[in-house]
């Protein structure tokens, strides 16, 4: 791999599928290494605008199914990285799998991951997903090589995101879990309109949120973040008086690990929707340096 060091900074040249909101450079940044290029395929306009706004040196390539258009030197590409889109195989969708065109996208993936390899054989990678069915888990890492490794990130951030991380670098066999105070990345709240209080009051998953809701009673975590829910309650809510609080763009960036100002170019919900999309950077980045340091 040609990782190398300038003024005591690790520097990598980077590709990125579905890039989002950028975690991954987050996550480099943090354990210290400076993408000498990073190259991002996205198409989603606000994620493209956040990263943008917070990494203006990023490479932004367009849609990833068009990527044999892209004039890269693909053999410089050191490290691989993405979280294909999981709708198709999460157990809270319609578990439609590889015939969900989003979950197809994988093979894109897999793809751009061999023709690397063709030029530069000790690519480095790391591909994310959701908790699946068995049998998908076996088509991803038959395609991967890989065995993949289980992760929540509970044990690193105040919301629960159980998912799997396939990478071809050893760890060592474990993670160390962070077991840092949570309740300090909740800084600031917004209320819920009567709208969306009467929208979520009818709705299952909200129901499981005011049941389970540890924040709201005290403790330092909350249930699971996803994008179907817009991040909006994650358990990480207050009701009060009968209102409902759920957290602002600042605190929906520190609990995926990004700098508190990371969503200031977008509204409120843009933010709940990318970050219930997003990575947990504090997650990514252990994964990063048990490889790449």
């Amino acid at each position: 791999m040609a990782i190398y060091a300038w003024m005591g900074v690790v520097v990598v040249k980077v590709l990125s599928l579905f890039d989002g909101l950028s975690c991954g450079q987050i996550a480099l940044n943090r354990i210290g290494i400076k993408p000498d290029v990073y190259y991002a395929a996205e198409v989603d306009k606000y994620a493209i605008k956040v990263t943008q706004a917070n990494y203006p040196d990023t490479v932004q390539l367009g849609d990833v199914t068009k990527w044999r258009e892209w004039d890269i030197d693909w053999a410089s590409i050191d490290l691989l990285i993405g979280g294909s889109p999981c709708q198709g195989f999460s157990f809270a969708g319609k578990q439609l799998a590889f015939d969900d065109p989003r979950s197809k996208l994988f093979f894109v993936y897999v793809d751009i991951l061999n023709h690397i390899k063709s030029v530069n054989p000790d690519i480095k990678f790391m591909l994310e997903n959701v908790k699946m069915k068995k049998e998908y888990l076996a088509v991803i890492s038959d395609k991967l090589g890989v065995e993949p490794v289980f992760i929540n990130s509970s044990d690193y951030s105040p919301c629960e995101r159980p998912r799997y991380y396939w990478f071809n670098w050893d760890y060592g066999g474990k993670f160390y879990k962070d077991k840092s105070s949570f309740l300090s990345y909740i800084v600031d709240y917004v209320e819920m309109s009567e709208g969306w209080v009467e929208w979520w009051n009818k709705n299952s998953e909200f129901q499981e949120a005011k049941k389970y809701s540890k924040i709201a009673k005290g403790g330092s975590k909350g249930i699971t973040m996803t994008a179907r829910q817009y991040a909006s309650w994650n358990g990480n809510f207050i009701h009060a008086n009968g209102r409902y609080f759920k957290p602002g763009k600042r605190s929906l960036a520190l609990i995926v690990g990004a700098p508190g100002d990371y969503f200031d170019c977008v509204s409120q919900r843009q933010a709940e929707i990318l970050s219930g999309n997003g990575w947990t950077v504090n997650v990514v980045s252990h994964i990063f340096k048990s490889g790449l340091l």
